[in-house]
């Protein structure tokens, strides 16, 4: 029997794109040194890649739907460029004290996937720069969430250490996908690691 797709999920602003407070100008949009060659090297490794994000500026009134769709295209034709697809871009377009589906750290986005793509989530990987995001991938029971510095990343290690005993932290995406790439296949009971000790510093 063929082995379940695995995946990694990804927030999207301050993880593969510069943090730009409620952005949603096409021009604004910049990808972070060496965040697509990141995801080419986990996409030829069998990874389908996923942008799990929230967008409250929409349910704020910042800006709209429909310029979050833009920015969105936007970057996804500047992954392809360099080879990369992304399979789906999950977006949570509410204001955190409105009810949401899938608002991080809601793991309802993942099990969509899961149910979608027919993915095995303890084999798969959350990937973002803020304590909602590592929550998200733990609620959904992958094999790791991993904290990006980059983005919020640095000021939320500082802010919630002892809390992201579970996590793994990364300088950035690439230093992320270095170490997903050295784990290699899950093994029988993958989703015990997240118990276990804090993971790498790298």
């Amino acid at each position: 029997m063929p082995a379940s797709p695995r995946a990694i999920f990804l927030d999207r602003d301050g993880t593969v794109i510069e943090e730009k407070d409620y952005l949603c100008r096409v021009e604004e949009v910049a990808l972070l040194p060496g965040a697509a060659a990141a995801l080419g090297r986990l996409q030829a490794a069998g990874f389908l890649l996923f942008f799990v994000t929230n967008q409250s500026g929409v349910g704020r009134g910042y800006f709209t739907m429909r310029e979050v769709e833009a920015v969105n295209a936007h970057l996804l034709a500047e992954l392809a460029r360099s080879g990369v697809r992304i399979a789906r871009t999950y977006v949570a377009p509410e204001a955190p004290d409105r009810p949401s589906r899938g608002r991080k750290p809601s793991p309802q986005f993942l099990l969509d996937a899961r149910d979608e793509f027919g993915l095995a989530l303890e084999a798969c990987y959350m990937i973002g720069d803020k304590k909602i995001d590592l929550e998200c991938g733990w609620n959904a029971g992958v094999r790791r969430s991993i904290l990006v510095r980059t983005g919020y990343g640095a000021r939320e290690e500082a802010k919630y250490g002892p809390a992201l005993v579970q996590a793994v932290v990364a300088d950035d995406l690439a230093a992320a996908a270095q170490w997903i790439l050295a784990q290699g296949e899950p093994a029988a009971a993958p989703a015990a690691e997240q118990s276990g000790p804090r993971g790498a510093q790298l």
